[in-house]
């Protein structure tokens, strides 16, 4: 198991995004974490595929790893993997067989992960650990940034 470092740009000042991306990089950063929200899955609504596209643009070495915290993730492999993305993580909580949804994202040339909220057991990604390339345990609850850290989540 390895750990990687993925700061999200949500909180970025979006005039200033390169510089953002290029802060996280040069700070240790393995992946740069795009959140998107749905306003539906999450009560709010946050970057789209053109937020993806622009931090390609500035920074076209950057890995970028997305979040989809939406209702509908298929709805969102195409326009992500046109904007750039090298990874589209989406909810167990809205796709619990997620094979056909992982084969998708695949055949687009990105990785695939799961993603679990805090309050989701660990079981409810057993059956498709083996498909994806990673999982990610919210230490927070979707939708809002600037929440403390839920420290029971690394028992997990």
């Amino acid at each position: 198991m390895s750990i990687r470092i993925a700061p999200s740009i949500l909180s970025a000042d979006f005039t200033r995004l390169a510089e953002a991306v290029h802060t996280v990089e040069r700070g240790g950063a393995d992946l740069v974490h795009v959140d998107v929200m749905d306003g539906h899955f999450v009560p709010n609504l946050s970057m789209g595929p053109a937020i993806c596209a622009a931090a390609r643009r500035a920074v076209p070495d950057a890995f970028l790893d997305v979040h989809l915290m939406c209702t509908d993730p298929g709805r969102w492999v195409d326009p992500f993997a046109d904007a750039g993305a090298g990874q589209v993580q989406f909810h167990v909580e809205v796709v619990p067989r997620p094979s056909a949804l992982v084969e998708r994202i695949r055949a687009r040339g990105m990785l695939a992960g799961l993603v679990l909220n805090p309050d989701t057991p660990a079981a409810a990604c057993r059956d498709a650990i083996g498909m994806v390339d990673t999982v990610m345990l919210m230490a927070v609850h979707p939708g809002h940034s600037g929440q403390r850290f839920i420290g029971s989540v690394l028992s997990k």
